[in-house]
């Protein structure tokens, strides 16, 4: 049986159209990608990933509060969805030591993907499940003692298959929801998995964050799942998963995904050091700051790994009479007043708020993010009360306006006049 063992799908013109469509627009994202996509833009691409997988199993967190909890920030939200957050950042973090062919790798990203979450992790289901819409059954899943046997054949198949990598991944995924093979947890698994296949293919598309078209097509994503199975036939699935494949291709080559970002503190430290060479304690002066620990890892740190700025002695990175400028990258932002001049640094809707409000720029900006005192205070470690007062200051400590600045993922100069 092993051996002539095939998923149950049509190669339609729909797929072999898509294929071709999907190949080509990826040269395209390969090109911008390989020059633009800095770590810092494929953790942001990863993080939008896991949210919106997570989000597809009814998970809640936004994708500031799903970076809030990958940074070890404390979030205001339900212990099992922050759990499934760190379970997913660290399978999708170890997913390049995988291989997609090997039963003992699925067992133990499933593993990792729900650990803490489920009594059964990293082994196959023990008993009969089914996949239901509501109340609605979609799918009754083989019985327990064929899911070893089944996910053997599946797993030898991808191993020989001479199927394109495309077609091969979004069938795979298929399978393992028709096939149901662990008590919880199929659905990101599916998805995690054709990510590995298709990053083995295309190592780039690991930073392809599809999963975010997919939810926004929720209901189509399970029609399409009962589709294939009432046919007996996976390609409404195939069809499906590729067009989602080419949507999130064709959004990530036309907008900002795999282009040139600055964040607004690394905007502001570009701006600062401009055509001079500056020490660390320049720029903290510079900047406003006096926590040392905020100006590495919300400043320099990410403006170094982003290539934004150079040291002047990289051969020497802890010298005392240690210098930083601007890398060429760096420059032809600032020369080319890509960073915002210092009034942008304050968004119009924010000066609507102070000026309609009579508040101070603390509490304006927080009613623009659309956040609860409750919110901030529980980020900043400071009791509502004690915000509340802060709100109705006119002159809040450096050390105070830190702390607000980083609830509210801001920098100092954002919080003064």
């Amino acid at each position: 049986m092993n051996s002539v063992y095939r998923p149950p799908y049509t190669l339609t013109p729909a797929i072999v159209n898509l294929v071709a469509g999907i190949s080509e627009t990826i040269g395209r994202y390969t090109v911008l990608a390989e020059q633009n996509l800095t770590p810092r833009l494929r953790r942001e691409n990863r993080i939008r990933t896991i949210q919106a997988s997570l989000a597809i199993e009814n998970n809640t967190l936004s994708v500031e509060q799903v970076t809030a909890v990958i940074e070890g920030k404390r979030v205001l939200g339900h212990p099992r969805e922050i759990q499934e957050v760190r379970n997913a950042f660290a399978a999708y973090e170890a997913m390049e030591k995988w291989d997609a062919r090997a039963e003992k790798d699925l067992l133990t990203a499933h593993e990792l993907l729900m650990r803490g979450l489920m009594d059964e992790t990293g082994r196959y289901r023990s008993g009969g499940v089914g996949i239901f819409r509501g109340d609605r059954l979609l799918h009754m899943a083989p019985p327990a003692d064929r899911v070893p046997g089944l996910m053997s054949d599946l797993l030898e198949w991808l191993g020989k298959t001479n199927e394109h990598p495309l077609v091969a991944g979004s069938a795979f995924h298929y399978e393992l929801e028709f096939i149901h093979p662990f008590s919880d947890g199929n659905g990101r698994m599916g998805r995690l998995w054709q990510t590995l296949i298709l990053r083995n293919w295309k190592p780039l598309l690991a930073y392809l964050p599809v999963e975010t078209v997919i939810r926004d097509r929720q209901e189509a994503y399970y029609r399409v799942l009962s589709e294939a199975d009432q046919q007996a036939d996976a390609a409404p699935f195939i069809e499906f998963m590729l067009t989602a494949l080419q949507d999130a291709l064709s959004e990530a080559v036309e907008t900002d995904q795999v282009t040139d970002q600055v964040t607004d503190q690394v905007a502001a430290l570009i701006r600062v050091i401009g055509t001079a060479e500056l020490g660390s304690g320049d720029l903290m002066q510079a900047l406003g700051l006096s926590h040392r620990p905020t100006f590495r890892n919300n400043y320099l740190n990410p403006a170094l790994e982003d290539g934004w700025i150079e040291r002047t002695q990289p051969d020497s990175p802890r010298s005392p009479t240690q210098r930083y400028r601007l890398t060429g990258r760096g420059r032809r932002w600032f020369d080319h007043g890509k960073i915002a001049d210092d009034d942008t640094l304050i968004p119009h809707e924010v000066v609507s708020i102070l000026v309609d409000q009579d508040c101070n720029l603390v509490k304006a900006w927080r009613l623009h993010l659309g956040l609860t005192q409750k919110d901030v205070a529980s980020r900043a470690g400071i009791s509502q009360a004690a915000l509340s007062q802060m709100e109705k200051s006119v002159n809040l400590r450096t050390s105070t306006l830190e702390k607000l600045a980083n609830a509210m993922n801001l920098t100092v100069e954002q919080l003064t006049d």
